[in-house]
């Protein structure tokens, strides 16, 4: 068991649910490999009551937390300070609370999804065609913002309300467009890339998703990771479509979130994909 100390520096991930988070396992893996004096902790306030839960914690009882759902527009509403890449996402996943009591919210998820596609697919151009992101809650509007950040020519919002589609569309600027889901066959026309970020409740019917109308060298992401091969990736893969996974996502965008909390990059000798992949062998949902 970790000893902790009076020094011991404090982060974590809050969500709701958050059991099932493998963000834990990856700090916590560098943070012994750095020989750290620190830890990792999972938080789970309720699901209506985020600000006061992060508002009790203003002055650097912890360094900070990682934020994940329904948390992420919340996270960013109550910081003092956002980036950019938060504002334009609508939605902060990295909270650092200052000594002086002013919360600092920023959005890495878009760093991380960019990442993993060059790890995954290195020949991975944004620039080269549209790209597609279906669903319209804070994970879809991180991936667009990334995208648009990145050059891509367009991005198309598919989701099963347009109006919410249409919502985030009208934040993003000129070169996003809304699609309904009845209309995901369009979108998918020409697209150079099509991540799923929509929550479980899309999940079963994304198997159904017209992916055939798609580009063959159309490379298709999925955010989730529980289970690793989800139901949409498994029917790209049939189709011989290249594929991304989210939980080289959740890698990715850890390693900046590493670096804001403890002030130095995670190791590189630690294999934290693989000991990830051994946990959800032996819990995949």
């Amino acid at each position: 068991m970790k000893r902790l100390s009076g020094t011991t520096t404090v982060a974590g991930v809050a969500g709701s649910p958050i059991r099932h988070s493998l963000s834990p396992q990856i700090h916590n893996a560098w943070i012994e490999a750095a020989g750290l004096d620190a830890v990792y902790v999972p938080f789970s306030p309720p699901p209506d009551d985020f600000l006061r839960f992060a508002d009790g914690l203003r002055g650097g009882a912890i360094r900070g937390l990682n934020v994940t759902l329904p948390f992420k527009e919340a996270a960013l509403s109550i910081a003092d300070q956002a980036s950019d890449r938060a504002v334009l996402a609508g939605a902060a996943n990295l909270v650092i609370f200052d000594e002086d009591g002013r919360i600092t919210a920023d959005n890495v998820d878009g760093l991380g999804l960019l990442a993993a596609f060059s790890v995954q697919q290195p020949g991975f151009d944004p620039k080269a065609g549209p790209m597609v992101v279906i669903g319209a809650g804070g994970a879809a509007r991180g991936a667009a913002a990334a995208f648009v950040v990145a050059g891509a020519p367009e991005v198309r919002i598919v989701n099963r309300t347009l109006a919410r589609a249409e919502l985030v569309a009208g934040s993003l600027g000129r070169r996003v467009r809304a699609y309904p889901l009845s209309a995901a066959a369009d979108a998918f026309e020409d697209a150079a890339a099509i991540v799923n970020a929509t929550s479980a409740g899309l999940m079963e019917e994304s198997v159904e998703l017209p992916l055939d109308r798609a580009p063959d060298a159309a490379i298709v992401m999925d955010m989730t990771y529980r289970p690793l091969e989800t139901p949409f990736l498994q029917r790209a893969r049939q189709l011989g479509r290249p594929t991304v996974d989210g939980l080289e996502m959740l890698i990715r965008q850890a390693e900046p979130s590493f670096e804001a909390f403890f002030g130095v990059s995670p190791p590189k000798d630690v294999d934290v994909r693989s000991l990830c992949i051994e946990t959800l062998k032996a819990d995949p949902c």
